[in-house]
Order: C-alpha cells, then sequence, then structure tokens
C-alpha cells in the first residue's frame, strides 16, 4: 500500500498547538514534537468505527489490547513481558510526574542529563523534587551521558535517575554497551529508572536496533519503570493514551498508589487508535521511517553546508538538535522566527546555543524551512509564502 507523505494537510483552524503559536502569521511551525502527517488507514478506521458505535462510557482497556502490546514488544524489541506489568496512563508526561511523585519524598533528587525532554526538568519540581542536571558530553559526532560526572552527582538523597532512550532532542539511540553502564551505575547507587522509550519505533538507522533498558536483566528490570506509548510514531498526542511497562509488582503498587484520585482513566479513542496502531499498522509505520530517513538525510545535508550551523548524526525520532552558538546570534527563536521558522529554544532543554527543529512534515515544506534559514544567516531578505 502507498502512503502520501508528501500531502499538505491544512491544520490551521483545528485548534492545533502547533500550528496556533503562529496564527496569522507566515512561520513554518517546526517546534513541538507532532508531525504533519495523517495517521494511519487502520488507526483512521478504528476511530471511525468506535464513533459509529455511539456510547462513550467509561472504558477500561481489553486484555486483546494487552496481549498487542506484549507482542509488538516482543516482535520490535525482543522483549519478553507480561500483561499484567502494564499500567495505563493519559500521556507520557502524566507518566513522568507520576514517578517522581511516586519514587522518594519531597526534597530528594531526581537526576538526569541535559539537554533532554523539557517535563524531565519540570518533572521533579511540580512533584517538590530537586532536579539534579548532568551535562551529556560531545564525544566527537556523539552525544553520550558522562558516566563520572553522573556517579559525583549523586547524593545519599538521590532516589530517581530519568532516562530518555532514544534521546530527545540528539536523537541517539544508545547501545547495549552505554545502557549496561547506566544499569550499573542504578544498580550501585540503589537508583530507581524511569525510562521514556517514546521514540522507540522511530529508529532510523536499521544497524541501530532499540534495546529497553529493562530488557538487559531481571536485576534492571526490577528496579525500571518504561514509559511507551503509540503518540509519537503513529502521530496521535492528542488521543491521550500511554503506558508505563513495570515488572516490579512493588514498584506498580507505588505507581497506583501515587496516581489514586489524579491520573483519570484512558479515554475510549486512545485506547481504540492504540490497539490499531500497533495492530495492524506496521506497514504504515515502515514507510514513514523510511520518508522520515530521507528527511532526516536532507536536514542534515543543508544544515552542514550552512555556516555557522551545526547537527549530528540522528539515530532515531524525527527530531534535529541544532548547534547555532557559532552563528553568534542572541536570540535564535526570535530571528528564525523572523525568517519564517518557529523552532524549539534550547534553553527548555537544559542547553544554551542550540535549537531543536522537528522534521516530521512533507519534503516540500521542510525544504522551504531550509531554504528559509539558509537565507536568513546568509544575510537575504525574501522568503517563498507556503500556502495549503
Amino acid at each position: 500500500m502507498n502512503f502520501d507523505f508528501d500531502e499538505i494537510i491544512d491544520r490551521r483552524g483545528t485548534g492545533a498547538l502547533k500550528w496556533d503559536k503562529y496564527a496569522g502569521r507566515d512561520v513554518i511551525p517546526m517546534w513541538v514534537a507532532d508531525m504533519d502527517f495523517r495517521s494511519a488507514p487502520a488507526i483512521r478506521d478504528a476511530l471511525e468505527r468506535r464513533v459509529a458505535h455511539g456510547v462513550f462510557g467509561y472504558t477500561d482497556p481489553t486484555e486483546e489490547l494487552a496481549q498487542v502490546i506484549v507482542g509488538a514488544l516482543a516482535r520490535d524489541h525482543g522483549w519478553s513481558v507480561r500483561p499484567e506489568w502494564l499500567m495505563w496512563l493519559p500521556g507520557l508526561v502524566t507518566g513522568i510526574n507520576l514517578v517522581c511523585r511516586a519514587i522518594g519524598e519531597e526534597g530528594d533528587d531526581v537526576i538526569t542529563a541535559v539537554p533532554v525532554y523539557p517535563p524531565f526538568l519540570s518533572g521533579p519540581v511540580n512533584q517538590r523534587r530537586n532536579v539534579v542536571r548532568v551535562p551529556m558530553r560531545l564525544d566527537g559526532e556523539r552525544w553520550r551521558w558522562d558516566l563520572e560526572r553522573l556517579e559525583a552527582a549523586i547524593t545519599p538523597r538521590t532516589r530517581l535517575l530519568l532516562l530518555c532512550s532514544p534521546h530527545n532532542p540528539v536523537g541517539r539511540v544508545f547501545s547495549p554497551e552505554e545502557l549496561r553502564e547506566l544499569a550499573r551505575v542504578a544498580e550501585k547507587h540503589d537508583l530507581t529508572v524511569s525510562s521514556d522509550e517514546i521514540h522507540c519505533g522511530l529508529v532510523l538507522d536499521e544497524d541501530k536496533p532499540h534495546v529497553p533498558l529493562a530488557a538487559l536483566g531481571e536485576d534492571i528490570a526490577a528496579r525500571t519503570i518504561t514509559l511507551m506509548a503509540a503518540s509519537k510514531t503513529f502521530n496521535l498526542p492528542g488521543l491521550g493514551c500511554a503506558f508505563a511497562v513495570v515488572p516490579n509488582a512493588q514498584l506498580r503498587g507505588r505507581l497506583t498508589a501515587a496516581a489514586a484520585g489524579l491520573v483519570p482513566r484512558v479515554n475510549a479513542m486512545g485506547l481504540a487508535a492504540t490497539l490499531a496502531a500497533y495492530r495492524d499498522s506496521t506497514d504504515w509505520r515502515c514507510a514513514l521511517v523510511a520518508y522520515l530517513r530521507r528527511n532526516r538525510d536532507l536536514v542534515i545535508q543543508r544544515i552542514g553546508q550552512i555556516p555557522g550551523l551545526s547537527t549530528t548524526p540522528i539515530d532515531a525520532t524525527y527530531l534535529a538538535w541544532i548547534g547555532v552558538s557559532a552563528a553568534r546570534i542572541t536570540e535564535p527563536v526570535a530571528f528564525f522566527e523572523r525568517a519564517g521558522v518557529g523552532l524549539y529554544d534550547g534553553r527548555a532543554f537544559g542547553a544554551e546555543g542550540y535549537v531543536r527543529l522537528n522534521f516530521g512534515c512533507p519534503r516540500s515544506l521542510l525544504v522551504t524551512a531550509l531554504d528559509r534559514i539558509a537565507s536568513a544567516l546568509a544575510g537575504g531578505h525574501s522568503r517563498t509564502t507556503v500556502s495549503h
């Protein structure tokens, strides 16, 4: 089956967070992490059938959905999990905050590596924990955890380590060896690990398969809470459906207790879409990844040709982490907005001198955005207007 990822879909006037930020302005939004593609046909069909049913009462995940998730994790990542390990959540950010609330006490330390997805930095603060930021190390062209700095930053009050794998925003797929080193640190210091693996279905390099941290062995599995969702891979973030995989029954109990009275059930539409995603949409996902791979290659090629900008290899995700320090731009986001491209400020990820670009869009839109970026840094003033 052919899927048209080149189709331009007008999202204006639909309440789209991504596009409404620049309502009334000729700015291509490439900041927040959702894609400008229609979801898979099987997902749209499943939602239409659910709407046709016409009753939208309280809904629990079905046994079929649990079995489909178990099967998908085995099929895609070689990870054997049990249905009772699954805990359903109305979003991955909810999961991050819930884990921070459930592990340790107020005033304890939560440690992570920066740059990183902004809720990793706000979630601990929301739950009255101290967030400890350990800068990642740029080793040539590869971003890595700095294990020496990580261990030096761990204190007797450190209870939780937050991992993003594959990594947002730098796009790394961590090797099994790198993950084993992180597991060693967690076990040595008796840390619980929350592993955000929401981008695991978007690995662009076939020679770098995603390995779930908890799949490395029973010891690390017993202290790991893995957060996942179909939302990034299948473009469903507006449907609010995610899940945690928690092998340790005691940890599941702590999460359940922390969620009581605060975390709502997952909605019926999100559950229906998630089932269709993992059960019926593998062909769409494979076509998407192939399209994103070509977009990725274009971004790396074009950014590498623009003086003052730099990026690093992107193993996974549809996100490019772009260095702008050499361009000597004081406020890079405002600068590129004036050029007609909306990017995400690296400061929100804990790192100055960077912006994040979302290339999950039709290629013609990406080409226009890259042209605008190049023109702005070359001192140009003209730009092509985007039509819908």
